[in-house]
């Protein structure tokens, strides 16, 4: 017997919502602290990330130390661990406010406490405590998205409120990205990295105040603790189902072949983004792009155009559906990524279109333009992905599925400065730039290929199964 989802994918019967039930949906309380927890997801992943290969730049490190540290970002490709911990075990000294409320809480304390560690040890000085205290960053917002994750599948009522959900998550995600990708520039130049880190990590306090407020879902609550009940009578076979017991009902639910290519278009659909993330920071330093610029940019032009991806990639699931959607967003990433070339080729930016006063820039054409990109392929993909799930296991499957769209992109980002430097034998570093972000562009086309051959085949799979 098919073990029953929680949820389904909208599907192409589901009724239009007029404007009046979008903005009453809005006012739903699950909804505003979606937007808070999705803010909270979103605040480390940079930290340990992006700004922080900024951050070492700044202070002289190497590119390639700073490629490598990017590996602290390996904890998000293990998210399935996480999950199984968070499905089975109840939270230490919280389970009274609930497995998923209770465990939120203890991971955002861990990732506050990593970021204000980060910030009290100097990087040219105690490196080594950096990222001991950037690992314990990585755990906890690992398993913190993980947590977060498996509430917003489980509250929704329906497939309709998931993709509202997805689209509110995915927009305070973005603002944070805002805040630790671009404002933290500024607050960088005014007052030093280290206590910029500090005020990010006490900022975590949002998320535990939102997780204050969430709301347990029940049904899925009542499913994990049977099985917690199962597990007090046989814990070896409840430990075999924590570890086992999510691949073997995700792969019955979907077939072997099809639970394959599913994972490996994922493992595949953000890998050009992940390629040129830990090197953005210096790139736009070699392009001799100041930092009030760049924040200026992320904060106007670039949230803008996150908002219109976001949205867009919402409506366009809901419309035609996650399959059209991924296939779309596939296409529109290394479009958007490719275009950060011409920025190398000019040797930095340019005007496009000037008009008086007024100027229209290369690079914030080029930015929103991804910023776009990056809302529309994040919203479709992580829809598509919520779909999956199966109740009992929504930690651990949508972990599973993560784990996949991470792993290949964590790992192999870490070598990205080598490639660089490796790039810039004969060339200047510029030019070396220009041509990795090229062939970091052209590592999305397998994505596209899978996207366009799991929508061909997924139809005839869902016949079939239903006959």
């Amino acid at each position: 017997m098919k073990t029953p989802t929680l949820t389904s994918a909208p599907s192409a019967s589901t009724p239009r919502r007029r404007v009046r039930e979008v903005l009453t949906a809005l006012a739903r309380p699950k909804v505003r602290v979606m937007l808070v927890l999705g803010f909270a997801s979103g605040l480390p992943f940079m930290l340990i990330g992006n700004t922080l290969g900024g951050w070492l730049g700044d202070y002289g490190i190497k590119l390639s130390i700073i490629g490598f540290l990017s590996w602290i970002g390996l904890t998000y490709s293990i998210k399935f661990l996480w999950g199984a911990v968070a499905d089975r075990i109840p939270p230490p000294l919280l389970a009274r406010l609930g497995r998923r409320r209770g465990w939120m809480i203890l991971t955002q304390i861990g990732v506050g406490a990593g970021l204000i560690g980060m910030a009290a040890n100097d990087p040219r000085t105690h490196l080594a405590g950096l990222v001991g205290f950037g690992l314990l960053t990585g755990i906890s917002a690992a398993a913190q998205d993980t947590v977060i994750d498996a509430w917003r599948i489980e509250i929704a009522a329906d497939a309709d409120e998931l993709g509202l959900l997805t689209a509110t998550y995915s927009l305070g995600y973005r603002a944070a990205l805002v805040a630790t990708e671009a404002v933290i520039l500024l607050l960088a130049t005014a007052i030093g990295w280290p206590l910029s880190y500090a005020i990010y990590g006490a900022l975590m306090a949002v998320g535990i105040v939102a997780a204050l407020f969430a709301r347990e879902p029940k049904q899925a609550d009542a499913v994990l603790q049977a099985k917690t009940r199962d597990a007090l009578r046989n814990p070896f076979q409840a430990l075999a189902d924590a570890i086992v017991g999510p691949f073997i009902v995700f792969f019955r639910d979907h077939g072997l072949a099809m639970g394959v290519l599913m994972l490996g278009t994922i493992t595949l659909y953000h890998l050009c983004d992940y390629m040129r993330g830990p090197l953005s920071l210096p790139f736009y330093k070699t392009l001799s792009i100041d930092k009030p610029t760049i924040v200026a940019v992320r904060a106007t032009v670039g949230l803008a155009g996150s908002l219109v991806g976001i949205s867009l990639g919402g409506l366009f699931c809901l419309r035609f559906g996650a399959m059209r959607a991924l296939i779309v967003g596939a296409i529109l990433q290394p479009l958007a990524i490719a275009a950060f070339a011409l920025l190398a080729a000019h040797g930095g930016d340019y005007a496009l279109l000037t008009l008086g006063p007024a100027k229209l820039s290369a690079f914030a054409t080029i930015m929103t333009a991804d910023s776009v990109a990056i809302g529309f392929s994040g919203v479709a993909l992580v829809t598509y992905m919520s779909s999956l799930t199966s109740l009992g296991y929504t930690a651990t499957q949508y972990a599973l599925m993560t784990s996949a769209l991470t792993w290949a992109g964590k790992t192999l980002k870490g070598f990205s400065g080598v490639l660089v430097d490796s790039l810039s034998q004969g060339r200047t570093q510029i030019e070396a730039f220009g041509l990795y972000y090229l062939y970091a562009a052209a590592i999305g086309v397998p994505a596209i290929a899978l996207c366009i051959w799991l929508a061909m085949i997924q139809p005839k799979t869902a016949t079939a199964a239903s006959a």
